[in-house]
């Protein structure tokens, strides 16, 4: 089913990004973007929606320094590699992806940057429908202009920590995570932005 694909290949980011793979860090943020978690397009405002907090990359290696820091993503490559998904995994237009990049080799994290994050998240949400969606406790971890997924679920936890400031994009009808866990409106009627991920 695509929407596996998909979510494998974006698995917090998958999300995320879904980001134990071959792409870590020591666990700082801060360390993995130069001493500022928004160093790349400045800080995040204070009294923004949970969206315009999340992290604004720039650029893949931005994504990849902020990834790398919460779990192994110190080599991005153009290539998906051996193990990686398949060409049949790639996102259509719609999602406005422009640039994608894979690390790791058994457990390959994918970040994709995007152009429109509405169009994205209005995308993602589409394929879901169409497709069952799956697991309704999973979706991709997302910024203001990137995605991350991973074929490990250990990754996408670790993207999902609080200091990390990003959070998962869910399109589930019925996600109703445990309490105390984020449940966030996105930019698309139907999706929330949350910290809770379950594999």
């Amino acid at each position: 089913m695509r929407i596996k694909t998909i979510i494998t290949t974006l698995t917090a980011v998958s999300a995320l990004l879904t980001l134990t793979t071959a792409c870590g860090g020591d666990g700082s943020q801060a360390d993995a973007l130069g001493g500022d978690p928004f160093a790349a397009n400045g800080k995040a405002p204070e009294n923004g929606t949970a969206f315009q907090k999340l992290p604004k990359a720039g650029s893949m290696a931005a994504a990849a320094r902020l990834v790398n820091g919460y779990t192994k993503c110190d080599q991005v490559s153009t290539s998906p590699g051996e193990d990686g998904p398949s060409e049949d995994a790639k996102l259509g237009p719609a999602y406005t992806v422009t640039e994608t990049g894979y690390c790791g080799r058994r457990n390959v994290t994918t970040i994709v940057m995007y152009k429109d994050p509405k169009a994205f998240q209005t995308a993602f949400k589409a394929e879901m429908e169409k497709n069952g969606g799956g697991n309704p406790d999973s979706g991709i971890v997302v910024g203001r202009d990137f995605a991350v997924g991973s074929q490990s679920a250990d990754a996408m936890a670790a993207l999902l920590q609080p200091q990390a400031g990003l959070l998962m994009l869910n399109c589930h009808a019925g996600f109703n995570p445990p309490s105390g866990f984020r449940k966030e409106p996105a930019l698309v009627k139907g999706c929330v932005l949350t910290d809770y991920y379950k594999d």
